[in-house]
């Protein structure tokens, strides 16, 4: 029996984020890279990395959709602050580089929203008690 919806609900959307930048990799960025004058190795840099991202957000979605089913929320409370605090180093990493490229626009928008959105959502579920 589910036991925190914040879980749920972040390991869904973890799941979505992991299948959809995956998708615009392959569909988007992939071909665009080997269709330039860009370096293979760096094109295989570039795919290893956006490989590792989505696989990333593929499992902490697995881990908190689990974290969701546990009876015990306090055995689950430091890892949703770590997945917390990993999600800020990501995020601001990616938005300083996007600032310093000069890239400030709608997709830093999205993405610092559904960053926000997930560390939200984590703290939320870090918050229930048990019943």
């Amino acid at each position: 029996m589910m036991k925190n919806v914040f879980y749920l609900i972040a390991g869904l959307l973890f799941v979505v984020l992991a299948v959809t930048h995956t998708l615009f990799g392959l569909e988007t960025a992939l071909p665009i890279l080997h269709g330039s004058d860009i370096d293979i190795s760096t094109i295989t840099v570039f795919t290893f990395q956006l490989h590792m991202i989505g696989a990333q957000d593929l499992l902490y979605g697995i881990a908190a959709i689990i974290m969701a089913f546990q009876k015990d929320m306090t055995k689950v409370k430091f890892v949703a602050w770590l997945l917390s605090a990993i999600l800020v180093a990501r995020w601001a990493i990616m938005s300083l580089v996007t600032v310093i490229h000069g890239n400030v626009g709608a997709d830093l928008l999205t993405s610092s929203i559904a960053f926000l959105t997930l560390i939200i959502l984590l703290l939320l579920g870090a918050r229930v008690k048990n019943k």
